[in-house]
């Protein structure tokens, strides 16, 4: 049985700067950093969390595995204090959408520096 989801793929275009996206923007720790031959992947997560993310090298994916779907998993990140973090993003200049009331709480959508789109909704 499947007792929760352990990591979940982004395929980006430069990993260095997709780590420091995470780490700078975000606050993620990097949980790890390995090399196998020319294959590098990068895990970062929130601190704490269960479930990391792991930057991938979407070039050499694609060259690896042809026809592999590359793109961006649309994912939903919680937060006990949205309009904190909202104005924290702007301060440092991240994209941001509005801040939507949906039923099930206020959502917005934040993009990283290769233009990948994730939402956060207060909890």
């Amino acid at each position: 049985m499947i007792s929760q989801i352990g990591q979940v793929m982004l395929y980006v275009n430069n990993q260095d700067e997709s780590k420091n996206f995470w780490t700078e923007k975000l606050g993620f720790e990097v949980i790890a950093e390995e090399v196998n031959g020319p294959m590098k992947w990068i895990e970062v997560a929130p601190k704490g969390a269960a479930t990391s993310i792991v930057l991938h090298n979407k070039e050499l994916v694609a060259q690896m595995n042809p026809g592999m779907n590359l793109g961006t998993p649309s994912i939903m990140y919680f937060t006990e204090n949205i309009d904190e973090l909202y104005n924290d993003l702007k301060t440092k200049n991240v994209t941001v959408g509005d801040i939507v009331e949906l039923p099930s709480g206020r959502v917005f959508n934040f993009a990283d520096h290769e233009e990948n789109y994730f939402a956060v909704m207060g909890k």
